[in-house]
């Protein structure tokens, strides 16, 4: 029975709850066992509450997920007197908990999903890889000795093994779409502004949460159930007249795609196999009737905007650091805090005040540039998720000595999703291919700001031509 019901999507599950064929408690206690079966293995979950979330089970709301398990990533997603370490070894020696759900928490709580356990993270959300010291590597379920990418790593790893079939991530810098690639998952960052941030954090920022899945039907069902606003919230993206899950299916129309299918920084090469992926694609795109053509931004190409971008990175991790030593009541020492995260903290005291109001005029300006070109015409831009496909354990590595390796190394995988970050557009990644050794390889697609609509459609589209979700990890059952 495990191995049927993790075969189902969340909507699917969803719906035989509803129709009385499985209870919640059966739904759950079969994402325990999987959970047991497998987290030896991958180290996903690192927390766990599960008499909480039986005891629950009665108390449950009846909204559309009533019953369907879930996981939260231990950063944004804030539960209540439950652990919120963030990958760092300070705050889980300190033993801190949350003091309030965060808005999407609440969100989960009344769509009707139960919350059992918390999952694996890169500190302080700050990596492509999920390898925190405080807690250990997490595996990639294609292959043991490869890493599911971060820093969701954690979330995508339990999915792509067959845990349950939708996990709660965030992406400040590619942490949704880099996971969902590197697991042949569907990965969509929306909007800044389309899910509360709050009460924790603002919308204006770089990161914003949704989760990682097997279907395009679950990303946008999901992204129905939790768009909520509360006052306070920064930035509102405008919504769809209709839900987001009635597009999936529906035909997105002829539309004008540009490719890219080289990198965009020094230093760093283009896998082949990713190469030919985009190509295909493209191939593919333009048998289904849309034009495609090779188009980039070209602001995107202008690498002195990642320079001039690094006085606000290194002034906001500095501001973390700050943060976690006065929460514990002390100073941090190379006990409490990676190597590479103390590294870029310790970068903000080179730059003046004016440096950091200036990195974010360049945000301003580098956002304003890439948005002509969708409105010169272009409906969708198609970019490799990453550049390579999943990397082996250690090679981005907190403790690995190599720290300028580790920063080219983490380019590889981050130069096409980070921009997109900075603009606020919505961008997501598909598992459209396969490298020679068989490892999934993720292609991103990225629309006009608060278009989901156009993501989620040729998604769909795209889906039913590649049935990715019949091909699961060798882990999964």
């Amino acid at each position: 029975m495990d191995a049927e019901l993790a075969r189902l999507d969340a909507v699917g599950l969803a719906g035989a709850i509803r129709t009385g064929q499985l209870s919640p408690a059966e739904a759950l206690e079969s994402s325990i066992r999987r959970m047991e079966a497998v987290d030896g293995d991958i180290n996903a979950v690192i927390h766990r509450h599960l008499d909480g979330a039986r005891a629950s089970i009665d108390s449950l709301p009846d909204g559309p997920f009533r019953g369907v398990p879930m996981l939260m990533k231990d950063l944004s997603a804030c539960e209540a007197g439950r652990p919120h370490h963030q990958g760092v070894r300070a705050l889980r020696d300190h033993g801190a908990v949350a003091d309030r759900d965060s808005h999407l928490v609440e969100a989960y709580r009344d769509a009707g999903f139960l919350s059992f356990g918390r999952t694996n993270t890169a500190e302080l959300g700050a990596g492509a890889t999920t390898e925190p010291l405080a807690y250990g590597p997490t595996r990639n379920p294609w292959d043991l000795a490869r890493g599911p990418g971060g820093s969701s790593g954690g979330a995508a790893a339990a999915v792509a093994a067959g845990v349950l079939p939708a996990a709660n991530a965030s992406d400040g810098g590619g942490s949704i779409r880099i996971p969902a690639a590197m697991c042949g998952l569907v990965g969509l960052k929306p909007s800044r502004g389309r899910i509360s941030m709050g009460p924790h954090m603002d919308e204006w920022g770089n990161s914003v949460q949704h989760v990682v899945c097997h279907t395009v039907r679950d990303s946008a069902a999901i992204l129905d159930a939790t768009i909520v606003h509360v006052p306070g919230d920064g930035v509102i993206a405008p919504r769809q007249d209709e839900p987001y899950a009635d597009l999936v299916g529906r035909d997105p129309g002829r539309l004008r795609i540009g490719f890219l299918d080289h990198a965009i920084r020094a230093n760093t090469e283009i896998d082949p196999d990713v190469a030919d992926a985009v190509r295909a694609t493209a191939a593919r795109l333009e048998a289904l009737g849309h034009h495609v053509e090779p188009s980039v931004p070209a602001r995107l190409l202008d690498e002195s905007h990642i320079t001039a971008w690094g006085p606000a990175f290194a002034a906001g991790t500095a501001a973390s650091v700050a943060a976690i030593a006065a929460e514990i009541g002390r100073e941090l020492d190379d006990g409490d805090i990676e190597p590479w995260t103390m590294f870029i903290a310790e970068r903000a005291s080179m730059f003046p005040p004016a440096a950091v109001i200036g990195a974010q005029k360049a945000m301003t300006t580098f956002r304003r540039d890439t948005a002509t070109w969708w409105a010169d015409g272009f409906d969708l831009l198609l970019t490799p998720t990453c550049l390579r496909p999943a990397p082996r354990l250690g090679e981005m590595a907190p403790d690995n000595d190599d720290l300028t390796g580790v920063q080219v190394t983490t380019l590889h995988y981050s130069q096409l999703t980070q921009p997109f970050n900075v603009t606020g557009q919505p961008a997501i990644s598909l598992p459209l291919a396969r490298s020679s050794e068989g490892l999934p390889i993720g292609l991103q697609f990225v629309a006009p700001y608060a278009r989901e609509d156009l993501l989620l459609s040729l998604a769909g589209q795209l889906e039913s031509e590649y049935r990715w979700a019949d091909e699961r990890a060798p882990l999964h059952p």
